[in-house]
Formats: structure tokens, sequence, C-alpha cells
């Protein structure tokens, strides 16, 4: 295994600390419990907007701390949640009587750790409600998970509940937001080969040279089927198609497409996959309006790729397009 790390045991407190360095004017980091608030936390009146998860998925979630998205993110061990010590960290960090929202991935481990840090948080007087994602549209249920995963959707909600609170709604007004974006957001995911984490020293799972996992998750989870690899244009049309009959999208329908790579996917190949897609739904009748390509939830080096599907409306469209400043995700300032 070769990684540009000193330590297993300190390779996240030591990314934070580079996130601090880089970004000193948007976010400032806390350590043992770890968690990255933005620099002007609590904003006075507004609902703080609070996410996290197991490491390893970078940018998701401490890349997506400043104005206009996240207050606070708690990032746990590589892929492993944080514990709820960290997430109450985070909240009395950034939390006023406006109350805050926790977005939770649909994981165990996250589920149950942040329920315990809002019970927590509603000890001290605070209003602390959570929303759940579960957006991954390859299995019911799998490894870490009752119910379908949280993956790429994470994005798009974290952006627009972010503008919602920044633009001054009520925690009861975020929280509906939040559950109706749920509602219209489904992702799937694809490995062409497997992530290795530190402390494990070796790849998560095996994939022969001429195998692709269809439906994969953001831990390496299985998905729903290993098929032969094939085409880019045979590859996303099977993608396309479980996201687009799963909710079901439908002729007249306007999206935001995110075509993500899972870390490793360089943008030659990830901008070619967008392409393909933008061209499917447009043959199903679906219009993209809002799209956004990168690696914006990894899987360390996992070479790989998802589409995530939002269906918008007005409002939805609004709140994607408001100011954003935070170190990965920025437009508008």
């Amino acid at each position: 295994m070769k990684k540009i790390i000193n330590d297993p045991a300190t390779v996240v407190a030591e990314s934070l600390r580079g996130l601090a360095a880089a970004h000193a004017d948007l976010v400032r980091v806390a350590y043992d419990p770890d968690h990255v608030v933005r620099v002007d936390a609590p904003v006075a009146g507004k609902v703080a907007v609070i996410s996290g998860g197991g490491s390893g998925h970078e940018p998701l979630h401490t890349g997506f701390v400043g104005a206009g998205m996240l207050d606070a993110a708690v990032p746990g061990p590589v892929f492993t949640s944080p514990t709820p010590d960290a997430a109450q960290a985070a909240i009395s960090a950034t939390t006023g009587d406006a109350g805050a929202l926790l977005v939770v991935k649909n994981y165990t481990g996250d589920v149950l750790n942040f329920e315990t840090a809002a019970e927590l948080a509603a000890a001290e007087g605070l209003d602390v409600r959570s929303v759940v994602i579960d957006d991954d549209v390859a299995v019911a249920d799998s490894t870490f998970t009752a119910g379908r995963r949280g993956v790429g959707g994470t994005v798009p909600l974290e952006k627009i509940v972010g503008a919602a609170a920044a633009r001054g709604d009520g925690l009861d007004a975020v929280e509906a937001l939040a559950r109706r974006v749920v509602g219209q957001v489904r992702s799937i995911g694809v490995a062409l080969s497997p992530p290795t984490v530190p402390h494990a020293g070796e790849p998560s799972f095996d994939l022969g040279a001429d195998e692709i996992e269809f439906g994969i998750g953001i831990h390496g989870e299985p998905g729903r089927e290993r098929i032969a690899a094939e085409p880019a244009d045979a590859l996303v049309e099977r993608m396309v198609t479980a996201v687009v009959d799963d909710l079901p999208f439908g002729e007249g329908d306007e999206v935001l497409l995110l075509t993500n790579s899972m870390g490793a996917t360089p943008p030659m190949e990830t901008y070619l996959a967008h392409g393909i897609a933008e061209r499917l739904l447009a043959d199903r009748g679906i219009r993209v309006t809002r799209r956004l390509v990168g690696p914006y939830v990894t899987s360390l080096e996992m070479q790989g790729l998802s589409l995530t599907l939002l269906r918008l409306d007005d409002e939805l469209t609004e709140l994607w397009d408001a100011p954003v400043h935070t170190p990965s995700l920025r437009w508008g300032v």
C-alpha cells in the first residue's frame, strides 16, 4: 500500500490540520473531539445546518462548511461514524435559539450517534431535528444500513437546506424542505476498483480486471450485481435507467444531474460519462437544467462513478443557485 500519509492512526487529524491551514478564512477546526465549523459560527438568528460521517469521502462533509451550506461538519475515522460527543460539540458550537437541522446519511452508526447527540442537545434546551438521506437505488438493505444508503444526494440536500437557512427560513420550514428533497433525489454508483482503508492496508474487496461492481456503496459495500466491463455508453445507460425508473422520473421533468467521481476516476472519463447521461436523459424528455461534475462524494481512491438526479422546481432551483462559499463549493459570492 502506498499512500501519502504518516500514520493511519493520525491521518484524519493531520488532514484536518491541512484543511484549517488552507481555508482559515472559511472554517475553524477543533480537535478531540474533531469537528469543523464555519469561521463566523454561531450565526445569530439562523438555523444551523450540521452534517458528518466517516472520513474518506472528502470533500463531503468538511469541504462544504461555510456560508450558504453547512455550519458544521463532524468527521469520524475513515469509513467510521463520528461519536455522539463530537456531534454534540458541533451542535453546541453553532446552534442558538433558531435550532439546528442534522443531515444524516442512512448508515446505522451515523443515525444512532447523531440521534444520541440530538437528545443530549435537547437536554440542554436546544431544538435539534434530524433528516435522514437514503437516495441510493442499488439495494434496499446493505452492510451498515437498514434500508437504502445515503450517498451522492447528500450534496444537493446540504446545499439546498443550507441556502434556505441562510435566507432566514425557520426550523420547521428547513426540515420540511429537507424531507422534500430526500423524496425527490436518487443515486446509483459503480466501482471499477476498490479503495484501501489506511489502517487496513489492503483493498476493501476483490474485483477482477474485467469486472465492475454495479450499485456500489461509498464504503465499498457490494451492489446489485457484478457485471463484465462494458463500454461507457452501455454502462451509463444501465445507471441512468436504474435511477430514472426508481422515482420514477418522467418526460417533462427538470432535474439537477450530479456526475460524481468516486476518487480515482479522472475528469476526462467523468465528463465523458456526464455527456452520455445528459444525452440519455434528453432522449427520455428529461431536461437537465442544473449540473455538477467532479469528485464531490469520494471513496478514498476508488475508481468509479455515481450519478445523482434531483427533480427540481422553481424553489429548489433558486436555492441551488443561491450564493455559496465553502472550501469545495462556491459560486455567486
